[in-house]
């Protein structure tokens, strides 16, 4: 079991930087990939980056390639999403996840957040 724990979220204006962060409870977090979701209002929950176990790979969605960029520290059981240039558009519901292997699919995802609140006003 895998108990996650998102922190971070606010409001911030456009072009403002935010750091998520993802506390995990468990011995076992450096053995699962991570991931970051969001969810806004009237849409459907969409990837944003995932990271390795290892750390040695990332994905990111198109839509925020270049702007975040997420890590992980296994000491300290934590995952991180910078986000930088923040938009509108960013604003929702941020999740973190984790699970057996990197995907951008979420039901491939075992545990789960319950998620910090973004707010990106123009």
């Amino acid at each position: 079991q895998v108990q996650l724990v998102e922190s971070g979220g606010g409001l911030v204006q456009a072009g403002g930087s935010l750091r998520l962060s993802c506390a995990a409870s468990g011995r076992t977090f450096n053995s699962y990939d991570m991931g970051w979701f969001r969810r806004a209002p009237g849409k459907e929950r969409e990837f944003v980056a995932a990271i390795k176990w290892s750390g040695a790979r990332t994905y990111y969605a198109d839509s925020v390639k270049g702007r975040f960029t997420i890590s992980r520290d296994n000491a300290k059981n934590t995952v991180y999403l910078q986000m930088n240039s923040l938009e509108p558009e960013d604003t929702a519901v941020y999740y973190c996840a984790a699970g057996p292997t990197i995907t951008i699919v979420h039901a491939q995802y075992a545990y789960w957040g319950q998620g910090t609140q973004v707010t990106v006003s123009s």
